[in-house]
């Protein structure tokens, strides 16, 4: 008994000690991923059961293996570019590449190395593209693609910006992605057909709204050298580029040589019909003399043929589609016409090189394919596909001066 009874007495002295050192624990919470590796298992064991099989789709492609091509950069005679930029998940690629023609312009001209912001010129393209659907009550294209052109309409009513000054980006972003802007946007545009809201100024402050969640709000500002000024000023104070000085060209027999003409592609939205129609050798001859005079070409065409591959890095016209000898007015019209040969991507050629008596050219290319071959946001393109598929390019009126003589009412 008195065993028990000093057993217990310790048991007392001892009991305060443990609570004290249990009410003296102090623990903390964190937040961590939800992990279940066993179901994560399971649900791919089970998927088996009832995924479709899959088929992986292929694409015919030329087979690059021995085909002559430049070996690099370094075998082209090139001229000024800012470095290739990227438009990443976007329709983004004429004002890419029109934005980098005209800064090779400024260089060009005044010696002057300038980056200009895309994504100003981008919203305010939008915000136009928007007033015409609206004026034409939905019947009018809304994409992501425009054209070259596009570029100087909008600096001459909106002016510029440096890229710092507008990127279109948030903070830490690294790349652009469009898809869920141009979602929202086009799907607010389509309702206006049921609802029937076409007021102008209702429609573009919505638009406007959506692209300022997405891309942030353009600003009406800029501060250059220590002095504020408007995005006009920048563009005519320091820009001082006379976009009037340049002109379109294109080749396509549907339309009468040496005349102005409508460019008929749905990124020609607002249907412009400043676009100088010539022969097929008068378009080739206008290049080849052109970049071999000084000035880099901004030209756009179809680029889903066999021979472009942006892992070979090049684009080439291959023999089992048409001989090199076949390539004509008429070949070129043929694709237009049956939609084989798509106004697809704008691009920038920047240098040439001759071998074995044809050009090849050195293409600055902001779309996503151009960065998987040996010379990221480069392709190398052989005269034939430039003549079989390039529809049509931008330059200064000066170099074309002869051709623009044979002008016809």
């Amino acid at each position: 008994m008195k065993k028990l009874f000093c057993l217990l007495v310790a048991m007392l002295v001892a009991l305060p000690a443990c609570m004290q050192g249990q009410v003296s624990r102090h623990d903390k919470a964190v937040f961590v991923a939800p992990k279940n590796e066993f179901m994560d298992s399971v649900r791919k064991e089970a998927s088996r059961f009832i995924a479709k099989p899959e088929n992986p789709r292929k694409e015919l492609r030329l087979d690059f293996t021995g085909i002559a091509r430049p070996a690099s950069i370094d075998d082209f005679k090139k001229y000024w570019h800012n470095k290739p930029v990227s438009q990443a998940i976007s329709g983004m690629c004429w004002c890419f590449s029109a934005t980098s023609f005209f800064e090779s312009e400024i260089y060009r001209l005044t010696r002057r190395e300038i980056k200009l912001s895309e994504l100003y010129t981008v919203y305010w393209e939008y915000v136009e593209k928007a007033k015409h659907f609206v004026a034409e009550r939905g019947n009018s294209a809304f994409g992501e693609g425009s054209e070259a052109n596009a570029v100087m309409r909008i600096w001459r009513t909106y002016g510029i910006v440096p890229a710092d000054a507008y990127t279109g980006m948030k903070p830490g972003q690294k790349f652009h992605d469009h898809s869920k802007l141009f979602e929202e946007m086009n799907a607010y545009l389509q309702s206006l057909k049921v609802s029937n809201a076409w007021q102008e100024d209702a429609a573009v402050n919505t638009i406007k709204s959506i692209l300022n969640h997405y891309l942030g709000e353009p600003p009406k500002t800029i501060v250059v050298s220590g002095k504020e000024m408007t995005p006009k000023e920048y563009f005519e104070s320091v820009v001082r580029l006379n976009v009037n000085d340049y002109v379109e060209i294109m080749s396509l027999m549907e339309k009468p040589y040496y005349q102005m003409a409508e460019y008929e592609v749905p990124d020609n939205w607002w249907h412009s019909k400043e676009y100088f129609n010539i022969p097929l050798d008068d378009f080739m001859g206008a290049i080849k003399k052109t970049i071999r005079s000084g000035e880099t070409v901004c030209i756009g065409g179809d680029v889903s043929e066999p021979g472009y591959e942006g892992h070979a890095g090049v684009a080439i016209v291959p023999t089992f589609d048409i001989p090199s000898e076949y390539i004509d007015e008429s070949a070129r019209q043929f694709r237009f016409s049956n939609g084989t040969t798509g106004d697809d991507h704008g691009i920038h050629m920047v240098g040439y090189v001759e071998k074995d008596g044809k050009d090849w050219y050195l293409i600055k290319d902001s779309g996503a394919g151009s960065r998987n071959n040996p010379h990221p946001g480069y392709y190398f393109y052989s005269e034939d596909y430039v003549k079989l598929k390039m529809l049509g390019f931008t330059v200064h009126k000066d170099f074309v001066k002869e051709l623009l003589k044979k002008q016809r009412e």
